[in-house]
């Protein structure tokens, strides 16, 4: 099965063989000439002067570049406005023009007779500032489009999630983002770098004097010859080698701990969040809307509790919803009107990096080049205490020198949940924080977090479209659907009574549907099924006529040789481990636990059922 692979692959193997020798064959070809140079006759003084030109004046332009081209590219990496795709059109051009012709166009702006040659006196030509002027002109784009490409690369959850610890924009640009995207843009620094240090063209037209390298060695060649080029390039090859080397060279993570784990002390319990009587008022409320092109997200919610779910499915709005609460997402209900209240605070006026919040991303938004220890340390308010009592509580203590990448899913919901906690935060928000695991861990950190949430008495809303999930770690659920609530209560009352069949669907929940009351003690269903229901009491709500949702329990039906009801077996299913065998009556599905029943062949045979009355519940539609 191999061979063709490697057949296939053969050709491009040669095709890369035979550049790569192309590539090398001049410097080996070289070797040769090392000991026929003309060594005795070279001006050494004028040669270092020419590198010490060449390597000042292509530090000063690297500074130049570094300094403005690093804004630049992250502004052409980040902006959407109008110009900037032109922008970054124009100032890639010099990467395409002839040196010579770039070394006119620079003369027409700075040359002795330009309004700026005239204004400088014509300082700005046949000097050192030249010389720099054109270095940087041509340089310039090898260290903007590495830059763009860095920070066009870099994953804007951890902007989100840098503001949500307490970071205003600079600090959240100095310590996560341009570090992140920093060995791209140092390996184009390095190439702006050569690439000024071996600039003849513009140079040439902009400043013949003083002599840089390249053209005191064209000035040479053109005097002596060949045999007099090779103590000249040495120079610029061992240059170009450290230069080489040092934009591929990549610095392993210091573990410098700002939280130091020291086994050998006694870890001391500390009060992680204010006791649960003290937050006993501590409630969250909000209204979000926003639209995003066809899409349109318009929920509020009051809860009465701290355990929240949002449950929906994909596209439904839920992780925009949770990025309103957190201030990662404008909310077009305003900043002013009370729209998120975390208590009797209004988080809505306030930005991300002020409402002392835990935020946790899909993906948890580790920072890639900070250890765990720096993690936890990296929030504002962070405080040592509470990181070492959740390093040790969450099994994280043997872990802080390692970085993200050295870590594995479960590791990293761990540290992310550790980093969020060492805040002391009254909100922690969790975007789908177990989507990424399999099932047996996945299952072991909801119990960790269910425990967790019996501990610390911060509200936490959990983002997901599991419902056991939300089962599990919620009071109170919002089940929304394309922007908008479908439903929302107690965890007990909407999984009980779900307000339409879409809810139910939502929820996983079986056995329930929509019909009409037909009479004391009866249902239609939508099919046609009669229904006896004990259920009905005859208020005005379950009139005859009445829209109602029912639902059947599983064990309210049964197989019965003279039961009421024909019907067959539709097939079988299994939920969470548990089989299921599915009946069909009438046009409508139920299912029932395969416990319960004997006959294990499956198939659509005919059998009779009988369904107890005191096994269906009758609500009203639309009502929880």
């Amino acid at each position: 099965m191999t061979q063709p692979v490697q057949r296939a692959a053969r050709p491009l193997w040669w095709l890369g063989a035979l550049l790569a020798v192309y590539l090398c064959a001049p410097f080996l070809a070289s070797i040769p000439q090392i000991g026929q140079a003309d060594w005795a006759n070279v001006d050494w003084h004028a040669t270092w002067s020419a590198v010490g030109v060449s390597a000042g004046s292509a530090s000063v332009a690297a500074l130049l570049i570094l300094v403005s081209g690093v804004p630049l590219g992250y502004w052409l990496a980040r902006s959407s406005a109008r110009g900037v795709a032109l922008l970054g059109f124009v100032v890639q051009l010099p990467l395409a023009l002839p040196p010579l012709t770039s070394g006119i166009l620079l003369l027409f702006l700075l040359g002795p007779y330009s309004p700026l040659g005239l204004l400088f006196n014509g300082a700005l030509t046949d000097s050192f500032t030249g010389i720099v002027l054109a270095e940087t002109f041509v340089a310039a784009p090898f260290l903007i489009v590495a830059a763009r490409s860095a920070f066009t690369a870099v994953d804007p959850v951890y902007d989100d999630v840098a503001a949500t610890l307490g970071h205003h924009a600079a600090s959240r640009f100095f310590r996560v983002t341009l570090p992140i995207a920093w060995p791209a843009i140092r390996a184009g620094l390095a190439l702006a770098w050569l690439r000024a240090f071996g600039e003849f063209g513009a140079t040439v037209m902009v400043a013949y004097h003083p002599y840089s390298l390249p053209v005191y060695t064209y000035v040479v060649f053109g005097g002596q010859g060949l045999p007099a080029m090779m103590p000249l390039l040495l120079p610029t090859l061992g240059i170009a080698i450290v230069c080489a080397v040092l934009s591929v060279y990549t610095r392993g993570a210091r573990a410098t701990l700002a939280v130091s784990v020291d086994n050998g002390d006694e870890l001391t319990a500390i009060t992680p969040a204010a006791t649960a009587s003290e937050a006993a008022d501590l409630r969250l409320s909000f209204a979000a809307k926003r639209h995003l092109g066809a899409f349109t997200l318009d929920v509020a919610w009051q809860p009465r509790t701290r355990r929240l779910a949002i449950i929906g499915p994909s596209g439904s709005g839920k992780s925009l919803a949770l990025r309103i609460i957190a201030g990662l997402e404008a909310n077009e209900i305003g900043t002013s009107s009370g729209a998120v209240m975390l208590g009797t605070t209004d988080l809505g006026v306030l930005p991300p990096e002020r409402r002392q919040i835990g935020y946790m991303p899909q993906d948890y938004g580790l920072f890639p080049h900070m250890t765990v220890a720096q993690q936890l340390a990296f929030p504002v308010d962070a405080d040592t205490a509470s990181a070492r009592y959740w390093l040790a509580h969450l099994g994280l203590d043997a872990l802080t020198q390692r970085l993200p990448r050295q870590l594995s899913f479960g590791q990293r919901q761990r540290v992310a949940l550790a980093r969020a906690l060492t805040r002391h935060s009254q909100l922690l928000l969790f975007d789908e924080p177990f989507a990424a695991l399999d099932t047996p861990r996945r299952r072991r950190l909801q119990q960790s977090l269910r425990a967790l949430q019996r501990e610390i008495a911060a509200v936490t809303v959990i983002v997901t479209h599991d419902p056991d999930e939300a089962a599990l770690l919620a009071d109170e659920v919002l089940v929304i659907e394309q922007g908008r609530t479908l439903q929302a209560g107690p965890i007990d009352a909407v999984f009980a009574r779900p307000a339409s069949t879409r809810v139910a669907e939502l929820l996983g929940l079986h056995n329930i549907g929509e019909g009409v009351v037909r009479g004391a003690g009866e249902i239609e269903t939508a099919s046609g099924l009669r229904l006896p229901c004990a259920d009905v009491r005859g208020d005005a709500t379950t009139m005859p006529g009445s829209r109602v949702m029912w639902r059947v329990a599983p064990r309210a039906l049964r197989a019965a040789p003279d039961g009421r009801w024909e019907g067959c077996i539709a097939g079988t299913s299994l939920r969470h481990g548990d089989r299921y065998v599915t009946i069909e009556l009438e046009g409508e599905l139920f299912d029932i636990p395969a416990d319960d029943w004997a006959d294990s062949q499956d198939g659509p045979r005919a059998l009779r059922f009988e369904i107890d009355a005191g096994g269906v519940t009758v609500w009203t539609a639309g009502s929880s």
